[in-house]
């Protein structure tokens, strides 16, 4: 009888921890859940900095509007008034919501003329831009050094460097060195959570030099 008493308080003991481990679990929970709903803010798809720094953002930027701002960054490099790509970007979702369609791209348009004609500037136009500095942080965080001054090395014997402007990215497969890959960008993604696949799959063999 003392034997079985035994068992049955332990038995109760580890019923009362399993208890309360999950009256903690739901609490941490619903904490989570309550702190998620209280930050996001469901009209801009983003979500607002807590402290130091951006927790997540949407980069769903369309392919027409990243060619836009870089041809306008581009073709106005080393001119009296020079645009920059992220900072039109930046001023385009902020207008639009993180939103890139063709009226968009219009939007971009049209605050571009206004600057290269001299009737405003992006600090005017951005001014009474709530999110606009949360936009220039992150697509800035993405893509600063994706486009700027870089050197070359020419084909000719002598191999001498000249200084360009323009996209500097490149590929992270080294030269000559085969690979597969997959144009899965955006694609849907439900391993952890639903989400989308915010990169491109690159598969190379084993050994394959990669450049960071």
């Amino acid at each position: 009888m003392r034997r079985k008493s035994i068992e049955k308080r332990k038995g109760t003991g580890i019923r009362q921890w399993l208890a309360a481990g999950i009256l903690l679990e739901a609490a941490l929970l619903i904490s989570i859940g309550v702190f998620c709903i209280t930050e996001y803010d469901w009209s801009r798809k983003t979500v607002t900095t807590a402290g130091d720094g951006i927790k997540w953002v949407d980069f769903n930027i369309s392919y027409e509007a990243l060619c836009k701002a870089y041809e306008y960054d581009v073709n106005t490099y080393g001119k009296e008034i020079h645009l920059n790509w992220i900072e039109l970007l930046s001023y385009t979702a902020a207008v639009n919501g993180g939103e890139f369609d063709a009226g968009a791209v219009s939007d971009m348009r049209k605050i571009a003329d206004k600057i290269l004609s001299g009737e405003t500037t992006m600090e005017q136009a951005s001014a009474d831009l709530k999110y606009y500095s949360y936009y220039l942080e992150a697509y800035g965080a993405v893509l600063a050094e994706y486009v700027g001054e870089y050197e070359i090395q020419t084909a000719d014997s002598n191999g001498e460097y000249i200084k360009k402007y323009g996209l500097k990215a490149f590929s992270p497969i080294a030269r000559d060195f085969p690979y597969n890959d997959y144009d899965d960008f955006g694609v849907s993604r439900s391993y952890g959570y639903k989400r989308e696949h915010l990169g491109h799959d690159m598969m190379g063999q084993i050994g394959t030099p990669v450049v960071i």
